[in-house]
């Protein structure tokens, strides 16, 4: 049966109502009435849950970021409802955004990669389709009317707050046209950003409403209690909600199946409603582009716009102006339009022919041998950074003592980059491809790359960053003293009473070395070494002795003078070969599994009480979104084995992951020690098709 969410409403007060007269009353009748209401409404929620949360999915994503100058592999979790059986899913374009890897969980924990129909960031909207191994019957959710909904509507918000597995709560809708003004009556309507420069919600007037939404909700649906979907919900928190309503999602889902975007006319105009010009109708035309479609017909700022096509105009209020934005949006590109406005008190007509309205944020890319990020320029990007042209590259970002850097002149994010080599960059595929011929050449001259700052033509040399081996020549050793101190200075020997001012105090002595063998203990202070006074002026002197004893030859024995337990003593201790540092050690960074480990140390095994034997590489970096990432792997991990590869360092380490390539291995056990603990972890490799 049918309910509609008005009679819910009644229905909830009735039961609220009844139930305190239930408390005070005797009246059985009033309470078996109370129960009726309440099973009736669990019912209506039950149903309505029941109808969509078969279609509602988990949405894992990989992401591709680009700061410092460097490309960064993330995470991010979304919602999103499938809506028909070839397993489209719609969700919010902010959790598809950057995305290089989708993977949905479907209700009944199917598990299954998705691929990016399209995105229309506009709307902040987007489409996955699911490709899993064994589709099966895919359930489907049915989209409701939004224009149909009423404050105070009952509805349920569905999704995966925090990716937890499938959530729902129950809210009223408060707003069922919410638009974002300047506030304090302001008729201003304000810009929303998905990231800096990227607008949205141009064309939506959002439902707003107080089922809760959390971080991970994102892209799931609105749903009434007919278990229809009427939003998507996008942003939220506390009380306040909001969503996308049906009726403009279920178009742009449409578009984007059909055309895996939405094309848009654009006239280069932007409106506030006419009240804010003491008009009672039309709408008026707040700014115009300069050199755009309706610049060029003679539209300016401060006419007022009174009908589209011998269409009256009504936007009054600013709760109207997107519903007109939209409706000059959704023209076809290059058609003619003619405005009536209304201007120096004249009213004329002007033919506008419309312009495709260009996405306002271009593509980027990592040039990891340049030290540097760049993105394709957009006619809006051009706009907004007072740039002659979209001609050219933007530097987005540049790596902290890259090549672009150390560039002569440096090269700084917001240039524009207009050759490279001699060779003219127009866009980013131009440099792209620029790119690969020149590392496939290899060769080691400087390149002499052309750029625009400030107005600035400007030439700089730039020296790529060559392949260079994981391991580096290594620092010969130096004798050594095998343990670790710190220095003590007048204050604190005064408070120990010790007869001495200055010194080394022992505070490690390390195990199976000369220093052990010879009786160094801790607590020992070491006044002098080889006839050389061992006396810190500050804290920062705790590397006095091995200063005093790093010029001394490997295999001597030297005088060791020390106070213990207030006696002067004199031990000799034979001078041992230094140990490699964690700082020392080599370093392996794979760029396909995309972590980096190194190898063991003296210092490592010490540190967490591990034998001499002890084998195996640490990890010590990890891309969060990479192979390595994915699988769990984390920084200070001990690897001991991958697949069937035991890893005793650096080299096996590599033998291994070159034997999971050659075999594009589907999934690869990595064991880790972790802590006292071993883990077998699995990661998933994604290879790049064999051409």
């Amino acid at each position: 049966m049918r309910c509609s969410t008005r009679f819910l409403c009644l229905a909830l007060w009735a039961a609220v109502a009844v139930a305190a007269t239930a408390q005070e009353s005797t009246d059985s009748s009033a309470g078996d009435q109370a129960v009726g209401l309440r099973a009736e409404l669990r019912q209506l929620v039950g149903e309505a849950r029941d109808r969509v949360f078969p279609s509602l999915v988990s949405i894992d994503v990989v992401t591709v970021q680009y700061r410092g100058g460097k490309e960064l592999k993330g995470r991010a979790t979304g919602s999103g409802t499938i809506f028909d059986t070839a397993g489209h899913v719609l969700t919010n374009a902010h959790v598809t955004q950057g995305g290089e890897k989708f993977v949905c969980t479907l209700s009944d924990q199917r598990r299954g990669r998705c691929v990016l129909v399209g995105e229309d960031p506009l709307t902040d909207l987007a489409v996955l389709r699911l490709e899993l191994d064994e589709p099966g019957n895919l359930p489907v959710a049915a989209f409701g009317r939004s224009a149909e909904l009423e404050i105070g509507d009952v509805v349920l918000a569905m999704g995966s707050p925090f990716s937890l597995s499938r959530s729902v709560s129950l809210g009223i809708v408060s707003n069922t046209e919410r638009v974002f003004g300047g506030g304090f009556g302001s008729d201003d309507l304000e810009e929303m950003e998905l990231e800096r420069g990227q607008r949205t919600g141009l064309f939506t007037r959002w439902i707003q409403h107080d089922a809760l939404i959390s971080p991970g909700n994102s892209g799931g649906p609105l749903v009434n209690l007919v278990g229809e979907v009427v939003g998507v919900n996008e942003l939220g928190g506390g009380a306040l909600s909001f969503a996308i309503p049906s009726d403009l999602a279920a178009r742009v889902l449409a578009t984007l199946i059909a055309e895996g975007r939405v094309q848009r006319s654009w006239l280069g105009l932007a409106f506030q409603p006419a009240r804010a010009a003491g008009l009672d109708r039309g709408a008026l035309v707040s700014s115009v582009t300069e050199d755009g479609p309706a610049a060029r017909a003679g539209v300016q700022a401060g006419d007022v716009l009174l009908a589209v096509d011998g269409d009256d105009v009504d936007a009054r209020f600013v709760e109207q102006v997107p519903l007109l934005l939209d409706r000059l949006a959704s023209r076809p590109v290059g058609s003619r339009v003619v405005l009536t406005v209304e201007s120096g008190g004249k009213t004329a007509d002007r033919e506008v022919v419309t312009e495709e309205l260009a996405d306002d944020l271009g593509a980027q890319e990592s040039f990891h041998a340049w030290g540097l990020t760049a993105q394709d320029i957009t006619a809006k990007m051009a706009r907004d950074l007072a740039l002659p042209s979209a001609e050219g590259v933007l530097v987005t970002g540049v790596r902290r003592g890259g090549p672009a850097q150390q560039a002569s002149p440096p090269i700084q994010a917001g240039s524009v980059l207009r050759a490279v080599a001699g060779r003219p960059t127009p866009d980013l595929s131009a440099l792209v491809a620029l790119y690969g011929e020149l590392d496939t050449v290899g060769d080691a001259e400087d390149l002499v790359v052309e750029l625009e700052r400030r107005g600035e033509h400007r030439l700089t040399l730039l020296e790529p960053t060559r392949d260079r081996p994981d391991d580096p020549p290594r620092e010969l050793p130096k004798a050594w003293i095998a343990v670790a101190a710190q220095p003590v200075l007048p204050p604190l020997a005064a408070e120990m009473g010790w007869s001495v001012e200055r010194g080394l105090r022992v505070t490690r002595v390390y195990p199976e070395t000369a220093a052990e063998r010879a009786g160094l203990e801790v607590g020992d202070v070491l006044l002098s070494v080889a006839g050389e006074p061992l006396r810190p002026d500050s804290a920062a002197d705790a590397s006095l002795l091995s200063q005093r004893v790093r010029g001394l030859e490997i295999g001597s024995t030297v005088p060791l003078e020390l106070l213990r337990d207030g006696e002067t003593l004199t031990l000799e201790v034979l001078l041992e070969r230094t140990r490699l540092t964690p700082d020392q050690a080599r370093r392996s960074t794979d760029r396909d599994f995309e972590l980096t480990v190194r190898e063991l140390t003296f210092f490592d095994r010490d540190a967490r009480r591990w034998s001499p034997d002890r084998r195996g590489v640490l990890v010590e970096n990890v891309e969060s979104g990479g192979w390595a990432g994915l699988g769990g792997l984390r920084p200070g991990d001990l690897v001991l084995r991958v697949g069937d590869h035991e890893v005793r360092g650096l080299r096996s380490f590599r033998e291994a992951l070159d034997a999971a390539r050659v075999a594009r291995s589907d999934r690869v056990v990595v064991v880790v020690l972790r802590g006292v603990r071993t883990h077998f972890r699995f990661l998933e490799p994604d290879w790049a098709p064999v051409d």
